[in-house]
């Protein structure tokens, strides 16, 4: 039987087909615990629990490592009869401590934890564990006083910043206790994580705009120095820096370039980079000041260019080019016509004529009488 240091061991010596023969307990030095219902041994932790001629049933409280070992069971007849029963105290560990190298350790070194079980029987067994991980340990076992035993375990890994905070668990496994641990939570330092928050403009950088950058800078500890800076460049000469923020006014593309932002702790250093880039200005339809147009209208004038006044400028004076041309071939159209008339009348008899009344008296068309109507070309 098992049992945990300072509890209680029941020991039953049962017999069969007594022939009202002498039962009586012994103990390891062989000493008569109880006689029948006689307990000779002057050590009250022992107690009749039941007593009949077939069984022998004796208590024993507090157990201590010096009850362990062989029990017998003794009956007394020709040859004795014996039985026995194997009693084992086993004893729980003490609270188990974590001892660390160091209390803080750096992002990227390596830490090593200790874990020690004091006093145990039989050795304990001890796991590591970081957060949901299991650690592989190198563990020492030193045997004590009393059958006693030490147990240590050693653990070495690297941290990162993820660590930070993360338990390691010690975790003991014995027979006489559960859930026995010691936990140590980590403390690790990092350098700081950086980066650049535009908060104007909301877009397109413009010629004009006002450009306004915050640095976000986290570690551990807190950064102490954060500094900007333009990458080959030296910073505009109105640029404003106000603790992690950066502010230039009135942008145009001479500032193109990447700004950079640097933050360190005592860890180290780091950087995060914003690239400018300045666009033209948005350009802009002058508001007409005459001839009110429909919203729908005015809304679809919206961004067009000017040239569209150039070309309804155009169309009218081609329109009156073309009608002016039209208007000057009908004229000559017109006066070609009357004159080669004139001339085809006036040559007819003009060689014989004195005059030109006579010429056209006498031209062919029967004009015979002078006093008929006259055709003249001035």
């Amino acid at each position: 039987m098992s049992v945990i240091e300072g509890e209680m061991v029941t020991i039953s010596c049962r017999v069969k087909n007594n022939d009202d023969s002498v039962i009586q307990l012994l103990n390891p030095n062989r000493q008569t615990i109880y006689f029948r219902d006689v307990r000779p041994l002057k050590d009250s932790r022992f107690q009749l629990v039941n007593f009949s001629d077939n069984e022998l049933r004796v208590s024993l409280s507090n157990v201590s490592l010096s009850d362990e070992g062989r029990y017998v069971c003794q009956l007394y007849t020709d040859p004795p009869q014996e039985a026995y029963a194997d009693v084992t105290v086993l004893v729980p560990p003490a609270s188990p401590v974590i001892e660390s190298r160091e209390d803080v350790v750096s992002e990227g070194n390596e830490t090593e934890l200790t874990c020690i079980a004091m006093g145990s029987k039989p050795a304990a067994s001890i796991r590591w564990m970081k957060g949901e991980e299991e650690l592989t340990g190198e563990t020492t076992v030193e045997e004590m006083y009393d059958r006693m035993f030490t147990v240590t375990s050693r653990v070495r890994f690297s941290v990162t910043k993820e660590d930070d905070g993360v338990p390691v668990d010690c975790i003991i496994d014995h027979p006489a206790v559960k859930d026995l641990l010691a936990q140590r939570h980590l403390e690790v330092l990092y350098k700081p994580e950086v980066k650049i928050l535009v908060t104007n403009p909301k877009g397109l950088t413009r010629e004009g705009d006002n450009l306004d950058l915050t640095c976000s800078a986290e570690g551990k500890p807190h950064p102490h120095q954060i500094n900007w800076l333009r990458v080959e460049e030296d910073v505009p000469p109105h640029a404003v820096v106000t603790g992690s923020d950066l502010y230039i006014a009135n942008l145009n593309k001479s500032y193109n370039g990447t700004y950079r932002c640097v933050a360190s702790n005592v860890v180290g250093e780091a950087y995060d980079d914003y690239i400018l880039y300045v666009h033209d200005a948005p350009t802009t339809t002058p508001t007409p000041t005459t001839n009110p147009v429909s919203t729908q209208d005015s809304r679809a004038g919206e961004g067009a260019p000017q040239k569209i006044d150039h070309a309804v400028i155009g169309g009218v004076v081609a329109v009156v080019m073309f009608a002016i041309l039209c208007a000057l071939i009908v004229l000559g159209r017109y006066f070609a016509r009357h004159k080669g008339t004139y001339f085809t009348h006036e040559a007819k008899g003009a060689d014989d004529a004195a005059d030109a009344d006579t010429a056209i008296i006498n031209a062919e068309g029967g004009h015979t009488n002078t006093d008929e109507k006259k055709e003249y070309y001035i």
